[in-house]
């Protein structure tokens, strides 16, 4: 294009100027205004938690700097539509191009498809790149065209591929578009990402984090030379900086992900020349860890209804239990399981925990408990600083069973064993859980066994200042045993009814075997588009899967609700518009339902607020070792799915860690 083109470069979560596909397009082709739309609105239910939007606000202050240095101003838009936002750029500097890198979670997806198709109808060009992954999700596939549903086979599929190892190097210079000043925008600040009262929380954050870029480089750069030698031994620590911390850069595009694995790469084929093994064995697991993130945007690229039901159409007849008052002592760190209790206050203490202590927390969630993942998910998504939504419902989705290759749906792991594996000598569980501090390293992990001489002497009063078991493991490994044969029956009394038309069902008929319901869907050679760069979109034909076809009868006769009417599928069948896309973007007053309509409901009232004081904490940076419960003052409680702006959750990033520090205040 010539010299005078003019460029609206869009930046979402690819806050960065190095290999940043979208930003070098527009700098070597001609004038160029960056742009950041915030758009409350239109992240509904998955608008960031108080400490993603802290690490938001100062990853955009450092880019602004950055963009400046460079030349041309970073212009901030607080909006209604992000798509009025981007056209009255458009007409204020006269633009005629508009570039942007990809997104792959379902509202991201909706928004992308509909503005490139309003801005094309304009006459306006649209491109777009992948600044995000190694592999476009549309790229793999297996030998019959069809997406992976294993992690395994799709890894491997990847490995077998190139990859294109050219870096892009930040541009020396931008030359600003003229009439930039006639914009509507704002500062940073006016943005709305932070509010007075969570200031002073936030500012704690800042003495263990240091967001933007440049200094997601310097992370990247301690990484590799000091502690990737030993990741396949840190990496099962609990305590401790012992990950490489890099999830959050990654979640808002701080670095890119082909600058990681080329790094790692360059040092792995020097440590074979020196024959290291144990060099071998941690690169290999980083490098699979990388894998999990791709495999996370793959997933919901794919299978985008993921992000509230399982993968597994099974589990639609799985009975999880509603129960609001176990999932507050979950969300407390009050289960009476100390492993799980010090992951859930270090938690809202920090907005961190190590991805062992993810994963025992959730399974706990869902294999004791039985309490449904998809309010695992959202409060992970609300409170986690890395809060990524696509490896958030990977790593729910994994534990729950929900995935073929996840956890087996009778997988019950002992808490105590667990903590006997990650943290023997208890010090985690110490440094979290004050109440048990002195008690000794025999019983830490089991305290309710310990003598009561020994409890008297540690200062412990199970059920009074520590609280007893929420469930015996006998007991949670009955339940679940019940819950599992009740899903079988149910499931295979469905496919008797569908096979037969019968209203009812006999007995006698429930007598196929337990087989995996896993979904179909095409990949190769059923996308379009007028371009190579831009994204693909998947398309409802491409779904070889019941979701798409009406809902079922149940054995009563009735119309099934197990499917929402919140579900993408139903979404698409509404929707004349978007026809080929497989849309998610529902706003979140649209999207109350019932627990009994849908077991992705979150309980009502259910906030980082509470009613008791003396049981719930105001700020994730509060260290509970220095504060008793009763000095943390409630926050006001709102209801999900109203108009409230909500602080959601992200979840298990693959490439998550330990927090850097252990004191915040």
């Amino acid at each position: 294009m010539g010299s005078q083109t003019k460029t609206i470069v869009w930046f979402r979560r690819d806050l960065r100027i190095e290999d940043n596909p979208a930003l070098a397009t527009a700098a070597k082709d001609g004038r160029v205004l960056p742009v950041f739309v915030w758009c409350p609105s239109e992240e509904g239910q998955f608008f960031p938690g108080r400490v993603s939007r802290w690490w938001l606000k100062q990853s955009l202050e450092h880019l602004d700097q950055s963009l400046r240095s460079l030349g041309a101003p970073f212009v901030f838009i607080r909006a209604e539509s992000t798509l009025a936002a981007l056209l009255q750029c458009i007409g204020t500097v006269g633009a005629t191009r508009l570039v942007y890198n990809h997104l792959y979670d379902p509202v991201s997806l909706v928004r992308d498809h509909k503005i490139k198709s309003q801005l094309e109808t304009l006459g306006i060009s649209v491109q777009s790149f992948n600044g995000d992954l190694l592999y476009e999700p549309w790229e793999i596939y297996d030998e019959s065209g069809l997406a992976f549903t294993t992690f395994d086979a799709y890894w491997s599929k990847c490995m077998s591929l190139p990859i294109e190892q050219t870096l892009l190097l930040p541009p020396w210079k931008l030359v600003p578009l003229e009439g930039t000043g006639s914009v509507i925008s704002c500062p940073i600040e006016e943005l709305g990402l932070e509010n007075e009262i969570e200031k002073p929380s936030n500012a704690l954050l800042s003495r263990c984090w240091s967001p933007g870029w440049s200094n997601a480089d310097k992370v990247l750069g301690e990484f590799i030379s000091g502690h990737l030698l030993d990741y396949s031994e840190n990496r099962m620590k609990v305590e401790g900086s012992t990950t490489s911390l890099l999830s959050p850069y990654l979640h808002y595009g701080e670095l890119s992900i082909r600058k990681i694995y080329q790094n790692v790469r360059v040092k792995q084929i020097q440590w074979a020349k020196e024959g290291n093994c144990k060099a071998e064995e941690s690169v290999n697991f980083f490098l699979r860890s990388i894998g999990l993130r791709e495999y996370s945007r793959y997933l919901c690229f794919n299978f985008p209804f993921t992000y509230e039901r399982s993968l597994l159409g099974n589990l639609k007849h799985y009975p999880w239990r509603a129960d609001e008052g176990q999932f507050k002592s979950w969300r407390q760190g009050r289960t009476g399981y100390p492993l799980v209790d010090a992951g859930m206050r270090e938690l809202w203490a920090t907005g961190w925990i190590h991805n062992i202590s993810r994963v025992i927390a959730a399974s706990f969630f869902v294999k004791f408990l039985l309490l449904p993942w998809t309010w695992g998910l959202k409060y992970f998504w609300d409170t986690l600083l890395d809060a990524d939504l696509e490896s958030d419902i990977l790593g729910w989705q994994y534990v729950s069973g929900s995935l073929p290759d996840g956890h087996e749906l009778k997988r019950l792991d002992s808490p105590e064993v667990q903590g006997q594996k990650y943290d023997p000598d208890g010090e985690y569980v110490r440094n979290w859980i004050p109440e048990l501090a002195r008690v000794p390293t025999e019983w830490i992990h089991h305290p309710w066994d310990a003598p009561r001489t020994v409890l008297k002497a540690s200062g412990v009063e199970l059920g009074l200042n520590y609280p007893q078991p929420i469930i015996e493991f006998d007991t949670a490994r009955d339940q679940l045993d019940d819950a599992v044969n009740m899903m079988w029956q149910l499931d295979r009394a469905a496919r008797v009814a569908k096979l037969s038309g019968l209203e009812e069902i006999i007995a006698d008929n429930l007598i196929s075997l337990n087989s995996l319901d896993i979904p179909k869907v095409i990949v190769k050679e059923v996308f379009c588009s007028s371009s190579s760069l831009d994204q693909k979109v998947p398309s409802l034909h491409n779904m070889k899967d019941s979701s798409v076809k009406k809902k079922p009868k149940d054995v009563s006769g009735k119309k099934s609700d197990l499917v929402g009417s919140c579900s993408p599928m139903n979404i698409l069948e509404k929707s004349k518009i978007d026809v080929d896309l497989l849309s998610t973007a529902k706003s979140s007053s649209a999207r109350k339902r019932s627990i009994s309509e849908s077991q992705c409901a979150v309980p009502i009232g259910f906030s980082s607020g509470c009613t008791d004081p003396c049981q719930e904490y105001d700020s994730v940076d509060q260290n509970y070792s220095n504060t008793s419960h009763s000095d943390h003052p409630c926050q006001e409680t709102y209801q999900i799915g109203e108009t409230k702006e909500e602080e959601d959750f992200d979840a298990q990033s693959s490439l998550e860690g330990s927090r850097p520090c252990k004191k915040t205040a």
